[in-house]
């Protein structure tokens, strides 16, 4: 069995191969059962806080097929341990034989297939001729959303907002250097200190949080722009308000995920402003081509995308990591 550390996941997986590699999983479909979700009360003893263990299998048939299940523990006291409080492991198996193929680090596999399931869907909903990208967060997936967006559209300047003004300079530093080489073309990387700029400014807005209030709001929305919100994975978080919700298309990575868990379709959903039915389309429909994403030509609608993840992703992830030369 291999074991793919998560340097060695990172180095095998190329985003636009990533992108065709979802995008036939998501056209030719796999079995997923609903993720597994498990509280692990007071693991380190009375007044702890309670554990999280979350299980997501998915699998193919046929010759070639695979298993894969992911396993994510989330500890919230491992900070006063300076641990980390979120650990992943990926294991893949062979689907004909249940022999174990290799492990991967889950960590660094999520935040690739996130990343590139937000490319899938821009190049879908983006307008072909956005050229200025506004990232709201300066988390881990923050790197990986703007080179994904810069690979699949002509991105020419990227605004930066964090609510760590600190933070956001030194990711804007960092991609500064390193972006240009990823891409292979020049790209302009500075810090956007108001919000609101960033978002008007920008042809794709992509959010990466853990906000609990909306970050884009519909007002300020204008005509051919596509928004992109990764975060907020749990109904009470939210990254947009009920006026962007209403002003959009609106699409969604799967809609079994997004209608349960994501607070940016939940919240709208519950208190009527719109209903399961305003939701276009999501990856599989798209990719499938039962249903269209932004028309060729269309220059004035505005498109949303709400991603909460799926068990799919990460077998294409690391099948592709598992094959890669």
């Amino acid at each position: 069995m291999r074991i793919l550390s998560a340097d060695e996941v990172d180095r095998a997986l190329d985003d636009l191969a990533l992108i065709e590699r979802l995008d036939s999983m998501f056209r030719d479909g796999c079995e997923m059962p609903t993720r597994h979700h498990h509280t692990i009360v007071a693991p380190n003893g009375p007044g702890s806080a309670d554990a999280t263990l979350l299980l997501m299998p998915a699998w193919t048939s046929g010759p070639g097929g695979h298993i894969g299940i992911k396993l994510v523990t989330v500890f919230p006291d491992n900070g006063t341990r300076a641990l980390p409080s979120i650990y992943g492991q990926y294991l893949l198996l062979d689907g004909g034989t249940g022999a174990p193929v290799a492990q991967l680090d889950g960590t660094m596999l999520t935040k690739r297939r996130t990343a590139c399931a937000s490319g899938l869907a821009s190049r879908y909903l983006s307008r072909a001729d956005a050229k200025t990208l506004a990232m709201l967060g300066t988390g881990a997936l923050a790197p990986q959303l703007i080179r994904v967006h810069a690979k699949v559209r002509p991105i020419e300047e990227v605004l930066i907002w964090g609510r760590h003004p600190g933070r956001a300079q030194e990711l804007a530093a960092e991609l500064a250097r390193s972006l240009p080489r990823d891409i292979g073309r020049p790209i302009a990387v500075r810090v956007a200190p108001d919000r609101r700029q960033a978002i008007v400014a920008a042809d794709i807005v992509s959010c990466a949080t853990l906000s609990r209030t909306a970050l884009v709001e519909g007002d300020w929305l204008r005509p051919g722009q596509h928004v992109d919100l990764v975060g907020a994975f749990t109904p009470e978080m939210r990254e947009s308000d009920d006026r962007a919700v209403a002003r959009a298309r609106v699409f969604v990575d799967t809609r079994a995920g997004a209608l349960k868990e994501g607070g940016d379709i939940v919240q709208p959903l519950a208190n009527g402003t719109i209903t399961a039915e305003d939701i276009v389309a999501d990856l599989a429909e798209l990719a499938r081509g039962s249903k269209a994403g932004r028309p060729a030509g269309d220059l004035a609608g505005i498109t949303l995308f709400k991603s909460v993840g799926a068990a799919l992703e990460d077998l294409a992830a690391a099948e592709l990591a598992v094959t890669a030369r």
